[in-house]
């Protein structure tokens, strides 16, 4: 799916992370990066449809499943302009932004990896989340073993130290519920993305995630 001048691409990108550099070679971006990942993109939509219609499949420029390669240096202390890696996020039709139910695939030289879930929700969602796993342990056992017990799967993202607010400290699921992110990762070796069938790969990646997600957007009233 992806040509083996991607990874080049984005290694290149790295040691010369300058906006001299990239207008000399927007014209390889176009071809190795965003071409291919527009092409993936495409390819997804029937495998996204048999999973969920809510789930969008966007190969545009602006606004698109395609993350903007220009980073936000804004705030950070990292005033590099481009990212150095590929996002492809196919997102709830009701989402806005990253924060929001989707799946996630993540292409860089050194590692790729494929993530379904919600990753660092605002507070109301994340109420909706952990106050769904209360009032039905057992489905979110069941979900759990499903997608984890046989699969390449685990349980990522960052947590609080403590249990949240308002909720049992002794609760038998309180290790999930002190999670601030419901995302089930998958890491792929990098050479997958050069395989002619990778979006076969990512389309049962999709599939075997999807009861995870199904329970996030329950939680949060989003059809799935």
């Amino acid at each position: 799916m992806f040509p083996k001048s991607t990874i080049r691409f984005l290694k290149q990108l790295e040691a010369n992370n300058n906006r001299d550099w990239f207008a000399q070679n927007k014209q390889r971006y176009e071809d190795e990066v965003r071409t291919p990942a527009f092409d993936f993109i495409d390819s997804m939509t029937p495998a996204l449809i048999k999973v969920s219609p809510y789930i969008e499949a966007s190969a545009k420029k602006v606004g698109g499943s395609l993350m903007r390669v220009h980073r936000d240096i804004r705030f950070g202390k990292d005033k590099t302009p481009y990212k150095t890696n590929i996002g492809i996020h196919f997102r709830h039709a009701r989402a806005k932004d990253v924060h929001a139910p989707g799946y996630y695939l993540h292409i860089e030289p050194k590692e790729v990896f494929f993530a379904a879930g919600i990753w660092q929700p605002d507070s109301a969602t994340l109420l909706a989340v952990r106050t769904l796993m209360t009032e039905h342990p057992k489905e979110w056992k069941a979900i759990k073993k499903k997608v984890l017990a046989k699969t390449e799967f685990e349980l990522a993202g960052t947590s609080l130290k403590r249990a949240p607010k308002t909720f049992d400290p002794e609760h038998e699921l309180i290790e999930d519920l002190r999670r601030k992110d419901f995302i089930a990762m998958c890491h792929l070796p990098v050479s997958a993305i050069h395989e002619k069938d990778f979006n076969k790969v990512i389309a049962k990646l999709v599939k075997q995630s999807s009861p995870l997600m199904a329970f996030i957007c329950d939680a949060n009233d989003l059809l799935f």
